[in-house]
């Protein structure tokens, strides 16, 4: 909708996997959606140490995030947030599914029919949430942790009414788009996939 302005909290924490990190916050921010990157640390002394908090990607590559998510309530407030986003990366993608406030978060996100995006790993977000089964894809190496529990797809990009989930590195285009889509509209799409370049006729 015209004048309509969208955000999304998107996290991370030491092992997240950087293209599914990057790829997905620079593609929302093409489409002017105000994005907010959120530390979610592995125990809380890492949250108090004092400086700033540098997260490490998978591939070593380091990140300041915006916040600590430990801290997201008190500057910002959760509901401020139109999507919720949890990229994979296998260490990440724990730190980040075990933290009963992340859990949290994706309940009433769904709940209050607000996007969730979990992409790679981060899929596992889905099952420590204790969301009923639904489609739903990952990364493979972590498909026999959701089979029995959801309606496991090998698709690109799966969408379940408001949870969109996804499969790695390679699919983050598409993921990162779908959302963009979902929020603002399918022009919205073609407006930012086009001076990327993304492949014309490409299925997702």
């Amino acid at each position: 909708m015209p004048g309509s302005s969208f955000s999304a909290l998107i996290l991370i924490a030491d092992g997240t996997e950087e293209m599914e990190f990057t790829i997905t916050y620079d593609t929302f921010v093409r489409a002017g959606i105000a994005c907010t990157s959120a530390y979610v640390a592995a125990d809380e002394g890492e949250s108090a140490s004092p400086g700033p908090i540098i997260a490490t990607g998978s591939r070593g590559i380091k990140f300041l995030p915006d916040v600590l998510f430990s801290d997201i309530n008190q500057i910002h407030g959760t509901a401020k947030f139109d999507a919720l986003i949890i990229p994979g990366g296998a260490k990440g993608a724990a730190t980040i599914s075990e933290c009963a406030g992340v859990q949290a978060l994706v309940r009433d996100y769904i709940d209050h029919g607000k996007i969730v995006g979990m992409i790679c790993a981060g899929s596992l977000a889905a099952r420590t949430a204790k969301l009923p089964s639904q489609p739903l894809t990952s990364h493979p190496s972590v498909k026999e942790q959701l089979a029995n529990d959801f309606l496991y797809s090998e698709e690109p990009v799966v969408v379940s009414g408001k949870l969109v989930t996804s499969r790695g590195p390679g699919t983050t285009f598409p993921f990162a788009l779908t959302i963009v889509s979902m929020l603002l509209g399918p022009d919205k799409r073609k407006e930012v996939a086009g001076p990327m370049i993304f492949p014309e006729g490409t299925p997702w």
